[in-house]
């Protein structure tokens, strides 16, 4: 659907204007340092992200969600075509979910700094700045619809990050967090582009012009193209290993995922929101639209692997969790664990499952947001700021709001029936039962043990005798609260009536199963799995195609 109105590329310009205001008209107020010029720098910054609130709700209104399967509010120019480059974005269900969740948190990440920084406004001004130039990257790289654009925002997205991690985060090991977030990124980046690259040389040269087309690097060209006239599969298989270890870095996977905890530990809680929350959804978004339509028959080939690795990173992820010490840390860790479930549902190739990997991204993204959200903000009541949880107990009392919706944020993390992650966990789970029932009988164990470091932690910080010196600890303030009714409201909302979500990441499922159809990809049947004759089908690896295992045969 195209529309009059360029929805998509205001959203991707408007936080750039607003990160401008910021760092300029804020520069000409922090002569002084008094309250005025703080009010300024929050002032603008909020205004910005609100307004880009309403971007959004124009762009849903201009989206016909019963083709949500289609990418729409679409615009392309072209950029450089002597490369084939454009700049074209679009979005279908998925890219417009994942711009909600950033435009989302945005705003309430800008409001949960409001006091970060020691009041310095100049600190303050630049930190503020970094959010809404990261918030333009983040929208474009989900509506982009050009592969080569792609990478130039993926590898962009590393800068204002970098700085956040740095040269505003927390701890004297801040700047090697940085370096080893940005060495991690950049490796992976360097690999991505090899294989970009190598992409561009499989378009033909068209003999009239005596070069490639000008709009070579749209990814519906490529994946139209390379459906009729498939790669060699040596070809394939490499350039979607170079794809798909940026992406498994980016998000992180076992066991390319170190770069995170560090990153977490010592960046500000609204980094860590945006970070975890937005920014790592990039490697799964990557794998569901780059890696499955550009390269089906490899992504068959590579399936068996990848289920081992997103099951390993359940179990890992929450194994850690439980070991950790640090409050940041152990939500770093729970979130390798859910990465894992989103890898494990694309790769199961079924319509449910990959559904409930598209709804696990945005609802993973809320409640990794509170749960850090809310972790900064019971950080900064500490006399010493300690993230250690032995530094706590027995706040249940002191501070009821904040314990009760740190609880909330918890039973989210470990999928509570009730709650949005509920939803979209079950859906992964019962989706890859359809296809490889090993890999989800072992994942469940990953849900009992986000139990065990979800309600540890609650019981370590918040019941038992209060600490010596936090028994008059503030509960939280009417600002805090605005920052976490939304995403506690989103949680219960979708987890009771999930349907708006669902229209938007079904029909996309569909789509990819269909692109997915030439390497002999089918979607399973949806039944009991457990009724007399019931068809069980599991990956057999038969050079690049998948096998469907019956009882009478089998069947290639």
């Amino acid at each position: 659907m195209t529309t009059s109105v360029p929805w998509l590329s205001l959203l991707v310009a408007w936080p750039l204007v607003g990160a401008a205001a910021v760092w300029l008209t804020a520069a000409a107020r922090t002569r002084g340092v008094g309250a005025g010029a703080l009010r300024t720098v929050r002032g603008i910054a909020l205004g910005a992200a609100l307004v880009e609130l309403g971007l959004l709700v124009g762009a849903f209104t201009a989206f016909d969600t019963s083709a949500a399967g289609t990418h729409q509010l679409a615009e392309t120019y072209p950029w450089i075509p002597q490369i084939g480059a454009s700049y074209a974005v679009g979005a279908d269900g998925v890219a417009l979910a994942l711009v909600a969740l950033s435009v989302l948190l945005v705003p309430l990440v800008v409001l949960a700094a409001w006091k970060e920084q020691d009041g310095d406004v100049r600190r303050l001004r630049h930190y503020l700045a970094l959010v809404l130039l990261l918030e333009a990257f983040m929208v474009a790289v989900f509506v982009a619809r050009d592969v080569f654009l792609f990478y130039v925002l993926f590898e962009a997205m590393l800068i204002p990050v970098y700085f956040m991690i740095g040269g505003f985060g927390v701890g004297a090991r801040r700047r090697y967090a940085a370096v080893k977030f940005l060495m991690f990124s950049l490796a992976g980046g360097l690999i991505m582009l090899a294989a970009v690259i190598a992409l561009y040389v499989q378009v033909p040269i068209d003999p009239a012009t005596g070069a490639r087309p000008e709009d070579a690097f749209l990814t519906s060209n490529l994946v139209g193209y390379f459906a009729e006239n498939p790669m060699p599969v040596t070809t394939e298989r490499l350039l979607f290993l170079g794809f798909f270890l940026a992406f498994a870095i980016k998000a992180p996977l076992f066991p390319v995922h170190t770069w995170l905890p560090d990153a977490a530990q010592h960046a500000p809680a609204g980094t860590s929101t945006l970070l975890v929350g937005v920014l790592d959804k990039v490697g799964t978004f990557g794998m569901l639209t780059l890696c499955l339509p550009l390269f089906p028959h490899a992504s068959a080939w590579a399936a068996p692997v990848v289920i081992v690795l997103a099951v390993v990173s359940i179990l890992y992820g929450a194994l850690m969790a439980i070991g950790q010490s640090d409050l940041m840390r152990l939500i770093a860790y729970t979130s390798v664990s859910h990465f894992g479930f989103i890898v494990l549902g694309i790769f199961a190739f079924t319509s449910l499952s990959v559904s409930g990997s598209s709804l696990y991204m945005v609802n993973h993204g809320i409640s990794t947001g509170a749960l850090f959200l809310l972790a900064g903000f019971l950080i900064a009541r500490h006399p010493e700021r300690s993230q250690r949880i032995a530094d706590y107990g027995g706040l249940q009392k002191v501070v009821p709001v904040l314990a009760g919706t740190f609880l909330v944020a918890g039973l989210s993390a470990l999928s509570l029936p009730g709650l949005s992650t509920f939803v979209s966990e079950i859906m992964v789970l019962v989706g890859t039962f359809a296809r490889s029932p090993w890999a989800a009988l072992v994942a469940v164990l990953g849900v009992v043990l986000a139990a065990l470091y979800v309600l540890l932690t609650y019981q370590r910080i918040f019941t038992g005798g209060t600490r010596e010196g936090l028994d008059q600890l503030p509960d939280l303030g009417a600002r805090e609260k605005w920052v976490v009714a939304p995403l506690i409201t989103v949680l219960l909302v979708l987890g009771f009536y999930p349907a708006p979500a669902l229209d938007l990441v079904r029909e996309p499922a569909e789509v990819t199963l269909s692109d997915l159809a030439v390497a002999g990809v089918e979607d399973p049947p949806r039944s009991d799995p457990f009724a007399e004759g019931t068809e069980l089908v599991a990956f057999e690896s038969q050079g690049s195609s998948l096998t469907r295992s019956t009882d009478e045969g089998s069947e290639s």
